[in-house]
């Protein structure tokens, strides 16, 4: 019988000093516990497959004797799928060329490209604030200081803007100026001029993140600042995952000359390619004749949806909160009359069968975050559920206003 060897001592693992700063994410953990049988959810910007387009199989995307299928892909994207995106932008008011845009898996992996093109340890980044959590997430992780500038329904403030770019002497800003996550704000023509000349002065790079852009429900000015831009350098963000399929992830940047080369390497380093049979189909899509018939169906499945919780809120939160109907988008954004920490409540709600997102998750950490907000999806409740929930929820913040 041979000796049992002599035991090792056990020692951690050494990990790079930014995963101090990797925190997981709210939104995901609250998603998971939202797939919970019977529970409502009005925590994520879950899409209703009642709003999404009917696609047809007359692509190639779906054979397998395809190259799409069995050989490695383009990093910058498929062509076909490049050529209608600088379509597509030209039609949004962004005329760029085909060679500007890099095909992404998913708009997420532009802010982390973004993040790792503009951060180091201490960089201070712009950004509004409330700010969308992921992004936060993916600026930090890098160490970034993300510094927030408060929000009007018009957007961001331009003097105090260029007041916080002399003080803080930012590397970039990122905004999501239309059908703002989490508030809902969409700036003004106004706004996106005076910001854009702002940037144009300090000449400096706006990441501008587009992902709800289709979702428009009343008429507002969609024009992308960084097509006002003359001299700062940009990076816009779009994606398909509201507009047809999440599951195929693609998505998509355009950026100015000079920092498209450093974009392409970056994906190139951690990604090959994105998924080639989604970019077919996107590309096929975009194409197609029933896409503008496709925008319309969407548009009114979810305008029927928001003015739907419009009037269930009136009914449950009319005496507790004070909220603006979204001109575009998937959420409500509430403010609680009562400033409490929302952010207790959630334990209880999801115990009681109903997810939300507490507010005060979406300020960055130089920010004091707005006590008694609350973001409210409403693409994805049902009718019926979005009155049981909303119900239960305003009971909540009765038992503990």
């Amino acid at each position: 019988m041979h000796p049992a060897p002599p035991s090792i001592p056990q020692s951690a693992p050494e990990l790079s000093e930014r995963i101090s700063r990797l925190t997981s994410s709210l939104v995901r953990e609250i998603l998971a516990a939202a797939q919970a049988p019977g529970m409502i959810s009005f925590a994520g910007g879950l899409p209703s497959a009642d709003a999404m387009p009917i696609l047809h199989d007359s692509d190639t995307s779906h054979d397998w004797q395809s190259p799409v299928f069995q050989q490695y892909g383009q990093s910058e994207g498929e062509p076909l799928l490049r050529k209608h995106l600088a379509d597509w932008l030209a039609e949004s008011g962004l005329p760029v060329s085909a060679e500007q845009t890099l095909v992404l898996s998913g708009s997420q992996q532009g802010i982390d490209l973004a993040a790792k093109l503009f951060v180091d340890p201490g960089t201070p980044i712009l950004c509004e604030a409330p700010t969308y959590l992921a992004a936060l997430q993916a600026f930090q992780l890098f160490g970034a200081n993300c510094i927030g500038l408060p929000l009007t329904d018009a957007g961001i403030d331009p003097a105090l803007l260029a007041e916080m770019i002399e003080t803080h002497k930012p590397h970039a800003i990122y905004l999501i100026p239309t059908f703002q996550n989490p508030s809902g704000h969409c700036y003004n023509a106004t706004n996106r001029q005076a910001v854009a000349e702002v940037l144009d002065h300090y000449c400096l790079p706006l990441i501008e993140d587009e992902p709800y852009r289709e979702l428009m429900y009343d008429d507002v000015d969609r024009t992308p600042i960084c097509s006002l831009l003359e001299r700062a350098p940009w990076i816009y963000l779009g994606s398909f995952s509201k507009t047809l399929w999440p599951g195929w992830r693609v998505g998509f940047l355009a950026a100015s000359n000079d920092l498209f080369p450093h974009l392409l390497r970056l994906k190139q380093a951690g990604d090959l390619h994105t998924n080639r049979p989604g970019q077919i189909r996107v590309a096929n899509w975009l194409a197609s004749e029933d896409r503008n018939d496709d925008l319309v169906h969407l548009r009114n499945t979810y305008k029927h949806k928001r003015d739907a919780m419009n009037e269930a809120l009136k009914n449950t939160f009319g005496h507790l909160a004070d909220w603006e109907s979204p001109t575009g988008g998937l959420f409500f954004w509430l403010q609680l009359r009562n400033p409490i920490d929302t952010r207790p409540l959630l334990k209880i709600a999801l115990e009681r069968g109903v997810a939300f997102m507490p507010g005060e998750a979406f300020y960055p950490a130089s920010s004091t975050p707005k006590f008694g907000t609350m973001r409210l999806n409403f693409s994805h409740a049902n009718a019926e559920n979005m009155t049981k929930g909303l119900e239960i929820l305003a009971g909540i913040v009765e038992d503990h206003a």
